[in-house]
């Protein structure tokens, strides 16, 4: 039995244009998502058949796979919530999320700061990544990374609450090579709302993880 299983859209495929075309959320959900949690099914599998045999030749390749495959569906899973078409603009007090504002400016300076930082961190990825703003447990601060692949450049214990998809399938089909404009447009569909909850329940769980004994 499947232990990883793709979830659903929250909106329909055309819910995110002019930023998201239907093509590209339609293409990058059932196909390039549903790979993800594929991979990370298969993996599993292999990694109990190793154990059965004790045959550990492959196990250095099957590790690594797990963490891409993983790092893959649980990154893109946040994604569709982190976006909706009544979004963008800037959290604010005003909109229920004034924690994650003041969250946001303690950390960066100021909102301006934060969404430039995201921004090149996003728009510069080597490669394939993403550009994620995530809660760091050990000084209950926000933090920028710039991650490789799905799992690479992660500081331990930090937990993703706001992620931009910088791999060429987010965009090309739309974008072509411009990311740098994809990164831009995104700002105009993120989800504070989403955001705003997911730092909350990074918080409150943060006193869950074992730092030091």
């Amino acid at each position: 039995m499947a232990v990883y299983t793709l979830p659903e859209l929250p909106y329909d495929y055309a819910a995110l244009e002019p930023v998201i075309n239907p093509q590209i959320v339609e293409l990058h959900h059932d196909k390039h998502h549903a790979a993800y949690v594929k991979g990370a099914n298969d993996t599993l599998e292999q990694l109990a058949e190793a154990r059965d045999k004790e045959s550990w030749g492959a196990v250095n390749g099957l590790e690594k796979s797990l963490a891409f495959h993983l790092s893959g569906h649980i990154l893109h899973s946040i994604y569709w919530h982190n976006m909706t078409g009544d979004g963008g603009g800037e959290p604010l007090a005003a909109d229920g999320v004034g924690e994650l504002a003041d969250a946001i400016a303690a950390s960066f300076g100021s909102f301006a700061g934060f969404k430039a930082q995201l921004t090149k961190a996003a728009a510069t990825t080597q490669g394939s990544g993403w550009g994620v703003l995530a809660y760091e447990p050990v000084s209950g601060r926000l933090i920028v990374e710039q991650i490789y692949d799905h799992q690479g450049n992660v500081g331990q214990g930090s937990v993703p609450i706001l992620v931009f998809d910088a791999w060429e399938h987010a965009f090309y089909l739309q974008y072509k090579n411009q990311k740098v404009d994809f990164v831009e447009a995104m700002w105009r569909v993120v989800n504070w709302q989403d955001v705003a909850k997911r730092y909350t329940a990074a918080r409150k769980n943060a006193n869950n993880l074992l730092i030091a004994p």
